[in-house]
């Protein structure tokens, strides 16, 4: 299992196209992928109402775990999609 912890710098946080993304990325991988705000619950990080659902905003911390072949590149994408300003 990957492991990251990213701070969101989209200016609309995990929300509408960077939410949409988001998830259209983590569904590439070929395990659980899961996000969560802050030290709170995760939820899978490829439904997108569980991802909206957890109202991310600029400036927040999300952690973010990939299991399975393929783990370090999706978390890598995601990071990467989270963390664009």
């Amino acid at each position: 299992m990957a492991e990251r912890r990213v701070k969101v710098e989209s200016e609309v946080g995990l929300h509408a196209r960077p939410a949409a993304l988001f998830v259209e990325a983590a569904a590439k991988a070929a395990g659980e992928a899961t996000v969560a705000k802050g030290d709170g619950a995760p939820v899978s990080a490829k439904s997108i109402l569980a991802v909206m659902g957890l109202d991310v905003r600029n400036g927040d911390e999300i952690v973010v775990r990939v299991e399975g072949d393929g783990a370090e590149e999706v978390l890598d994408r995601l990071a990467e999609i989270a963390g664009a300003g």
